[in-house]
């Protein structure tokens, strides 16, 4: 089994959903007492949050670089950054290492793709919807066509996300915004929507769209486990 290096903090939140969702597939498919092995760096979400929204990727690329380059020298065979939005940095990181990055949205891609959908819709960070690195990556590599929310939307999906999901707070109000957001974009020609936050996957599910949902944590999660037991 090679040993998961995971670049988590971003938030704790979904970290912990990572760490579980791995933890339980390596058990279902070794065995009851078979646990992944894994090494985990964690961010401190509020220094992120603040450069983020400064917009100084230079200092985040090495943060990221520091927490990767930490996990290789501590035995880690490859790395899994735990959020969608620090892909934007997936380069950068990529540079910095000996060992491969395992990128959320090609194991997401592959995931829709295998089921034949090219029309999809993002929900994400303003920088996740919005930025290129995410949603050109899954046009020019994979084909798909990518729906975003209008500016409106992309506010309301953005602001749950940090003010709300990061600190574990789950809203019924918030569920319902989502909803009627998907709905927009299902009614625009999604085949599918991609739940592109890590944090998404606790505030909704398939129950709460007509199509479709590709919840990247859970594939994400599924893809690592895949590559530590090939």
């Amino acid at each position: 089994m090679k040993t998961i290096g995971l670049i988590g903090g971003m938030s704790w939140e979904s970290s912990a959903e990572y760490y579980r969702l791995i933890n339980e597939e390596v058990r279902n498919r070794l065995g009851s007492t078979h646990s992944a092995k894994s090494l985990m760096w964690s961010m401190d979400f509020a220094e992120i949050e603040t450069l983020q929204h400064e917009g100084n990727w230079q200092a985040l690329s090495e943060k990221m670089c520091q927490a990767a380059v930490s996990l290789e020298r501590g035995g880690a065979d490859f790395i899994v950054i735990c959020t969608n939005t620090m892909h934007k940095l997936a380069e950068q990181v990529q540079a910095c290492l000996n060992i491969p990055l395992l990128h959320i949205a090609d194991a997401t891609a592959k995931e829709i793709t295998s089921k034949n959908i090219k029309k999809v819709g993002l929900l994400g960070t303003e920088f996740t919807m919005k930025q290129d690195f995410y949603k050109g990556r899954l046009a020019d590599k994979f084909g798909l066509e990518v729906f975003i929310p209008n500016d409106e939307d992309c506010q309301i999906v953005h602001l749950i996300i940090y003010q709300e999901l990061v600190a574990g707070v789950i809203r019924d109000e918030s569920r319902q915004q989502y909803r009627q957001i998907i709905q927009k974009l299902v009614d625009a020609g999604a085949e599918a929507i991609i739940l592109g936050c890590t944090e998404i996957m606790l505030l909704v599910s398939p129950a709460d769209s007509a199509v479709p949902v590709f919840d990247t944590t859970e594939i994400h999660a599924q893809a690592a486990v895949n590559m530590a037991l090939a």
